[in-house]
């Protein structure tokens, strides 16, 4: 599933935005992106709450390079007066998931991991749109390459700052061979991932 979801998650990371710096955050702040903070807390509570969710290891980098694009994407919503209803998110939100009623269930029983996985369908429908598209053509290709140019052209000016501990943001993805000290979590966050990753796989059917 994990690789489901990073397949619409990839809608918005694998957009090349210019610019980007290791630069500007304060203690507590995982990244800035604009004026939205993400605190290393939220990472941290995203990687748990999706690990849970999918049954499967999603980690600190993965958590922040997907909270940036949201972020990113939520700017650029907002910027351009882009209309998603609450029906788009909902299909989005299933695509993203493998269309997997059981996982989406499971996204939707804690809110961290049901509003993140909101925020990424949401991110995957306004670039589909600025593309010129809709919630139809998410599958689409050329509707989707024509809005990822779209987001690189507008998100161009959007300032993202990760903080060194995490790597840097270069080319709208998280580079985490920058620092060498990515994920370092504290013993008590590395267990409780671990133990609900474990919960998590206990509780689904094998196969």
């Amino acid at each position: 599933m994990s690789t489901r979801l990073r397949a619409l998650g990839a809608v918005a990371a694998i957009v090349l935005l210019t610019g980007g710096c290791a630069a500007g955050t304060h203690p507590g702040a995982a990244a800035v992106v604009g004026n939205t903070e993400i605190s290393i807390g939220d990472v941290d509570k995203t990687s748990q709450a999706v690990t849970t969710a999918l049954g499967q290891n999603y980690n600190t980098a993965a958590a922040l390079s997907d909270l940036v694009n949201n972020a990113i994407l939520g700017q650029l919503k907002q910027d351009k007066s882009i209309s998603v209803t609450p029906a788009e998110t909902a299909v989005a939100a299933r695509s993203a998931v493998g269309e997997d009623d059981a996982t989406y269930q499971k996204f939707q029983t804690d809110t961290v991991s049901r509003d993140f996985l909101n925020e990424v369908a949401t991110a995957a429908v306004v670039t589909i749109k600025l593309g010129g598209g809709t919630i139809k053509d998410l599958q689409d290709q050329a509707k989707l390459q024509q809005g990822l140019l779209a987001v690189k052209d507008a998100s161009k000016d959007i300032k993202v700052s990760v903080a060194p501990r995490f790597g840097q943001w270069t080319d709208g993805k998280l580079d985490t061979t920058v620092s060498g000290s990515l994920s370092v979590e504290s013993d008590q966050t590395a267990a409780k991932r671990k133990a609900a990753a474990d919960a998590a796989q206990q509780a689904q059917p094998q196969g």
